[in-house]
């Protein structure tokens, strides 16, 4: 059974369509791509999904429910910028997690926090840019939710971090649970990936299951993106 579904989930900003028609089924236990081009409406259908904006037309479903408090509590939300009290020391920070959401694994989060020898009694704004990346990603990634929604969580950082998100997500998140990753840099994501959506203009191109994409294009997923987002 779907986690999540999308009925002709449309979304405008005035006269501008970010979001057309969409309709997806999406189910648990399942690594998902999201991807496309800068301004392509990732952003847009996973703020849907989280309840940040809302629908011009059509509905999107988590759970069977339509997104608010109760689906929160099921949905680890991963923003594509700092979304953290930069003023908190990290430290603090775990505690902040453990009030909002029953499902945060403290234990877990501090033991990837010591792992990689970062300072608990350091504010969050203190952190580099790639050091600020992988605390929010821990604690996404340590609530056992039903639901992971990743914003573009490896762009601006670099390889090294990038390995070091993606083998965090894999070994981390609740495998009864749905990833929805936003990115468009699809090497970097492609050998976990379960399937793939396309996104192109505010509309689905393409959504397939990695391995019957790849034996179907004879290419792999990013040559395949590559070719259907050529300029």
């Amino acid at each position: 059974m779907a986690v999540v579904v999308c009925n002709n989930l449309t979304k405008r900003y005035g006269k501008k369509t970010a979001l057309q028609n969409v309709n997806l089924n999406l189910e648990p236990g399942r690594i998902i791509g999201l991807a496309g081009p800068n301004g392509s409406g990732k952003t847009t259908m996973i703020k849907l999904m989280q309840r940040m904006l809302v629908p011009t037309e059509g509905q999107v479903l988590i759970q069977g429910k339509e997104p608010g408090p109760e689906t929160k509590a099921v949905v680890a939300y991963l923003p594509d910028r700092d979304f953290l009290p930069d003023w908190m020391k990290v430290s603090a920070l775990f505690g902040l997690y453990q009030s909002y959401y029953a499902d945060f694994d403290r234990a877990a989060a501090e033991r990837m926090i010591a792992s990689l020898g970062i300072d608990q009694n350091q504010t969050f704004k203190k952190l580099s840019k790639g050091t600020r990346e992988k605390v929010q990603l821990i604690l996404t990634m340590s609530r056992k939710a039903q639901v992971y929604l990743l914003d573009e969580p490896i762009a601006g950082v670099d390889p090294a971090a990038r390995d070091y998100i993606i083998r965090t997500i894999i070994s981390n998140y609740n495998p009864e649970a749905m990833v929805l990753i936003s990115t468009h840099l699809i090497a970097d994501i492609e050998a976990v990936l379960d399937e793939v959506i396309f996104l192109k203009e505010g509309r689905i191109v393409l959504h397939e299951n990695a391995d019957d994409l790849r034996t179907k294009v004879s290419m792999s997923v990013d040559e395949y993106f590559r070719e259907v987002f050529r300029c």
